[in-house]
């Protein structure tokens, strides 16, 4: 486990997947120019230092040193001189996908349901060497398309940290795409789902979790696994948990290759895609009022025809479930955004204890930068983390009903969100205190000029606390109910044929009868959602307090 070995995967396999990924390719693509015509990162602190690892041929504990970087990329070597030397590592990975698991009877049993016989009775078996070596301080690393990760820390201290190190960068390589600003990265995020929809899955999850290749990938190993499952399982040697390593392993090498093709073909369509873009900037430019009025006139045609089954879905499925879900979304993101307001409050305090109490300028400076640092601080925003997670549970039973299965990129959505507030916070106090303290103050006119900055900073987090809650319910309730309100609608879809004469005429890609459709019911779905949160927020305000676990 660790290095890359030779391929388990012969030619012929090898070209079967190739074709695959074009296959996928050829039909995703459409979507994806479609899409584009209609058209701040946070880091992860580094983190690094000793453990073992299962690695080797056979698998055996191993000493490593491993390195998790800021882009969320883990690496490790043999020792620490290699690293420290700028050597290559014996192996890294990405962290997109993985979920860390620190129980090793928990990892067992997650072995033990890969593999259809292997959960019967393990007395027989070849020792392997995690019975052999009961490990105290587990880090197993699970993903459902690539070869599982072992590690193991030397104390429960070192195993926490590293715990919230790599949980830190998953979330950071998985929500890339979401984060993102540019116009061509929500294009790819539509151009995923319009694809799915039209393979008949109105369903929303984790697919859409990492970059654009990583998507892709994810999107066709989820197509592929049944085959996969049922050609190559049964050859498979072994038995029990080692026939499961041997299946993440075959799943490692499906997954090297797809994940290579996506990212060639995408480079690939990277030209005709600036060129499709440029070539659109000056289409539209000016044929851009004319373009709307049509728009417009199909949109209000549109909306006539569909009012009565929409009005008819929403009162009969969706308007008993909303507030429930809006309430829930409503007290776990204000009970978050309680204690990223508790974290920032106790920073300053501090700040003014220290100035106050005429410490040294050395300790003072060394307190700056900790307050500076709390947002990429794993174990201190931990704190604000826990508090998104606390609901994932009620929120997965109350979505599943819609068909949305994807509550672990909503809550990497909310403590993104925290971590984001924490650093335009902290940034805005350090700039203003910058601004203001000058040599000439005495300690009481430097604490007079800091309170004042402190007020205006706090007033400044609740004006943008308030629109980023806002945005952020709208946005998870859309996700949550639009795929499904759409698949409900999609017999009625037919008879949007007889319109799309008007849209074809002007002749612009960026004008789709589909995207006009689309839009009309993402706004019938807005007002409810509108009506539904200003009900709900008066009662949500401050409904639900941090955990007992906020107070530092």
């Amino acid at each position: 486990m660790g290095g890359r070995p030779s391929s388990p995967l012969d030619k012929q396999q090898q070209q079967h997947l190739k074709g695959q990924v074009d296959t996928l390719l050829r039909n995703f693509l459409p979507c994806y120019r479609g899409q584009l015509a209609a058209s701040k990162l946070p880091r992860v602190r580094e983190h690094r230092g000793p453990l073992a690892q299962l690695r080797g041929h056979p698998p055996q504990w191993q000493p490593s040193f491993c390195v998790l970087r800021g882009d969320g990329r883990l690496e490790w070597f043999s020792h620490r001189e290699e690293y420290e030397n700028g050597d290559r590592p014996l192996g890294s990975t990405t962290l997109t996908g993985y979920t860390v698991l620190t129980s090793q009877r928990e990892y067992l049993c997650l072995l033990d349901a890969l593999c259809p016989d292997s959960s019967r009775d393990h007395t027989q078996e070849e020792p392997d060497p995690l019975l052999e070596m009961p490990v105290s301080f587990p880090l197993f690393l699970q993903h459902p398309f690539r070869q599982h990760l072992c590690f193991s820390a030397a104390t429960g201290e070192a195993q926490r940290a590293w715990r919230l190190a790599l949980q830190g960068g998953i979330r950071l390589r998985g929500t890339v795409l979401q984060r993102s600003q540019a116009p061509a990265a929500r294009a790819f995020l539509d151009a995923i789902r319009l694809y799915r929809q039209q393979h008949g899955q109105f369903s929303n999850d984790d697919v859409t979790l990492g970059s654009d290749a990583e998507v892709l990938t994810s999107v066709l190993m989820r197509e592929l696994l049944p085959a996969l499952r049922a050609q190559t399982l049964p050859g498979l040697r072994g038995a029990g948990r080692s026939r499961a390593w041997a299946w993440t392993k075959l799943l490692d090498a499906v997954h090297a290759a797809v994940l290579a093709g996506a990212s060639a073909g995408l480079r690939a369509f990277q030209p005709e895609k600036d060129e499709l873009l440029a070539a659109l900037e000056k289409t539209i430019r000016p044929d851009v009022d004319q373009m709307l009025r049509l728009r417009a006139r199909v949109a209000s045609r549109l909306k006539a025809e569909v009012q009565g089954p929409l009005e008819s879905c929403l009162r009969g499925k969706v308007d008993a479930q909303l507030p429930r879900i809006t309430q829930t979304l409503l007290s776990t993101v204000e009970a978050e955004l309680a204690a990223v307001r508790t974290l920032l409050t106790q920073g300053m305090d501090r700040l003014f204890r220290l100035l106050r109490g005429s410490s040294s300028s050395t300790q003072l400076r060394k307190e700056v930068y900790s307050f500076g640092e709390m947002p990429w601080d794993p174990e201190l925003m931990q704190i604000c983390y826990q508090e998104a997670k606390r609901s994932q549970g009620q929120l997965g039973q109350l979505a599943a009903l819609f068909g949305f299965f994807g509550t672990q990129s909503l809550v990497f959505g909310a403590q993104d969100l925290a971590q984001q507030l924490m650093a335009d916070a902290v940034t805005t106090f350090l700039q203003l205190a910058d601004q203001c303290l000058t040599t000439t103050l005495d300690c009481d006119q430097a604490t007079q000029q800091l309170e004042k900055v402190r007020g205006r900073m706090l007033k400044k987090f609740q004006s943008d606390s308030s629109l980023a809650r806002r945005r952020f319910i709208h946005s998870w309730l859309l996700c949550i109910f639009l795929p499904f309100v759409l698949g409900q609608l999609e017999s009625s879809c037919k008879k949007l044929l007889k319109f799309e004469g008007d849209v074809l005429a002007v002749g612009s890609p960026a004008l789709t009868i589909e995207g006009i459709y689309e839009d009309v019911v993402r706004a019938f779905l807005l007002q409810r959602i509108n009506r539904d949160v200003e009900t709900e927020a008066p009662r949500g305000t401050c409904s639900r307090q941090p955990g007992p676990s906020t107070e530092v």
